[in-house]
């Protein structure tokens, strides 16, 4: 017959935990001198990254609201993508786009979605309004690259951030006053199919939509 297990006593179990209670007392008291002294060094160091953190962000900000105000800040590409994206806001506003480019490759590379989305909306936009000038001077072999290369970049943009509904729009305004080359058409898979430099005539005026 098996026979059957005991509790442990309660004087058994006392001395369990005294003996426990007095070994972590010990290894308190042990290691109490060294915490006293990384405390502060802990404290002090993350009061430090805190404040470079704040540092970093007000420099950004103030870089920002420089180029927001029409000054030229040159911008690196370890820069946030922020600033990355207002710089480009700042170069295709004065169509500059072949500086803006390398920026458009950093966000690409971060997988920055969102920032990827709204600096290539603003090169688009750049390149639409070159095109309406290139159109009204009948400069439609001109005028028809940069309408291409716009929609390229609207599509780029809403592949990153599909609810963007002005891009869809000016997409949409693009796709209306030049037909894209065949070509294109087999290589990005547009369903505009029509011969180059064909421009609509039932847009009444000027299309709208921000560029």
């Amino acid at each position: 017959m098996t026979p059957l297990a005991l509790a442990p006593r309660p004087s058994a179990m006392r001395s369990r935990a005294d003996r426990l209670g007095a070994a972590v007392a010990q290894a308190w008291r042990a290691s109490r001198p060294h915490l006293l002294v990384l405390l502060p060094i802990l404290l002090l160091a993350a009061a430090a990254a805190f404040g470079l953190s704040a540092w970093k962000a007000g420099r950004t900000n103030a870089a920002i609201a420089a180029l927001e105000a029409g000054r030229d800040i040159a911008v690196t590409s370890e820069a946030p993508d922020a600033l990355l994206v207002a710089r480009t806001q700042f170069l295709a506003a004065r169509d500059r786009l072949g500086e803006a480019e390398p920026l458009l490759d950093t966000l690409d590379r971060r997988s920055a979605a969102e920032a990827a989305a709204r600096a290539r909306y603003a090169v688009a936009n750049a390149r639409i309004r070159q095109a309406f000038l290139l159109i009204e001077r009948s400069e439609l072999d001109k005028a028809g690259p940069q309408v291409t290369l716009a929609r390229q970049d609207y599509r780029r943009a809403l592949q990153a951030r599909p609810d963007f509904w002005d891009a869809k729009f000016n997409f949409d305004v693009a796709s209306r006053l030049i037909r894209d080359f065949p070509e294109f058409d087999r290589k990005f898979g547009d369903e505009l199919k029509a011969e180059p430099k064909q421009i609509w005539t039932d847009i009444p005026g000027q299309p709208r939509g921000g560029p």
